[in-house]
């Protein structure tokens, strides 16, 4: 009996040393974020002012600092996104940034096209690129890639904004 003591203690040791371990906190999932036009708005000046929205689809809070990406509105060619800013957006939920952009011609002449067509008439668009931002377990800020697809459409009885 007396050497199964000493194979059996040293097993019941190391599994009550396991066991502790696992008591420690839990490490909150963290996933990319998804960023979407909220709303567009046509400035006097020819510029777009961008609301976007950025959904934090994590189980912990994070806190967002930059956006770098390219926004194309439906096959032409794209113009790039940048803004810095300080966003504290809690688990699970959203909240929006506004950027303003220098459109293309063509972007401009199509977003035209449908500008008088109310929610009859829509424009798809995609949005690209990394929002860094650092979440609320972590000592140190990383860049999340993000992509999506949409349609915007013309708000009516608003001039000059689109959702």
């Amino acid at each position: 009996m007396r050497p199964l003591r000493w194979v059996v203690a040293p097993l019941l040791l190391a599994l009550l040393a396991l066991g502790l371990a696992a008591c420690g906190p839990a490490k909150k999932s963290v996933f990319p974020p998804t960023v979407s036009i909220q709303q567009l708005q046509v400035l006097p000046d020819g510029q777009w002012e961008l609301t976007l929205r950025i959904q934090n689809n994590s189980y912990a809070g994070m806190d967002f600092r930059s956006l770098d990406g390219q926004l194309q509105i439906a096959a032409l060619a794209p113009v790039r996104l940048h803004g810095t800013f300080e966003l504290d957006i809690p688990q699970l939920a959203g909240d929006v940034v506004r950027l303003k952009v220098w459109p293309t011609d063509a972007m401009t002449r199509a977003l035209q096209a449908i500008a008088d067509k109310g929610s009859a008439a829509s424009l798809a668009y995609s949005i690209s690129g990394s929002a860094t931002a650092k979440p609320e377990q972590e000592s140190k800020a990383r860049a999340f890639d993000f992509s999506g697809k949409d349609w915007i459409s013309a708000v009516p009885g608003i001039a000059h904004t689109f959702r």
